[in-house]
């Protein structure tokens, strides 16, 4: 039990750095975005596949790095309320300078949201072999992914129901968006929060085979 504490409180300097290259990328990302539609600089490339793949690694990593991190740390509360405020704040300033490619539901809110729900879930998950985790959260984020990027999951409502704009929120914000909804950054907790758990369990199986200080140690 010591052995683990003190693991727990030990800073793993190769995450650091790729939470630090990966953060470079994420301001490098953004800074062309404001270019391109804030200013409406010509970039083609930033509009092509290679850009998206660009995007969805650094959001990736970041996913991971949080489910990989939680047991890096004790402010699960602390940390889960500022990521989910930044995410907030976020959705506020689009909505009111760029409505029309406005962030709904982006990063920032997924991961903030994950935090708080495993401060919940912590001490269930804790007793799933770390093994089983890993595969079975990343099987399961891939089978989601795979049919929310294809055609995103729209539950059959009443017309009353459909009217009923805090539910559509809510719905959108599990991972089931309903007609006319749009988000220039959106990650739902389907099937983001597998990945999460992903990084949580890898962080586990690694204890677990003591790799983590060999792997990511100094």
């Amino acid at each position: 039990m010591l052995l683990e504490t003190t693991q727990i409180k030990q800073r793993l300097p190769f995450i650091d750095l790729i939470r630090g290259i990966t953060i470079i990328e994420m301001i490098s990302y953004h800074f062309l975005w404001d270019l391109v539609y804030l200013y409406n600089a010509d970039i083609p490339w930033y509009k092509s596949h290679g850009a998206y793949i660009w995007q969805q690694s650094i959001c990736w990593t970041f996913i991971l790095l949080a489910g990989f991190s939680w047991h890096l740390g004790k402010k699960h509360m602390k940390r889960g309320l500022w990521a989910f405020g930044g995410g907030v704040v976020i959705s506020l300033v689009t909505a009111i300078v760029l409505p029309n490619d406005r962030v709904r539901y982006g990063v920032l809110t997924l991961i903030g949201s994950c935090i708080l729900i495993w401060i919940l879930l912590d001490k269930v998950l804790k007793k799933i072999p770390a093994g089983v985790g890993v595969s079975v959260s990343f099987v399961l984020f891939l089978i989601l992914r795979s049919w929310t990027k294809q055609d995103p999951i729209q539950l059959s409502l009443s017309d009353n129901l459909l009217n009923v704009t805090w539910l559509k929120s809510v719905l959108a914000y599990i991972g089931f968006p309903q007609a006319g909804f749009s988000s220039t950054d959106y990650f739902p907790l389907l099937p983001w929060i597998f990945l999460f758990a992903t990084g949580y369990f890898l962080y586990s199986f690694l204890q677990e085979k003591g790799l983590i200080n060999r792997l990511f140690g100094k």
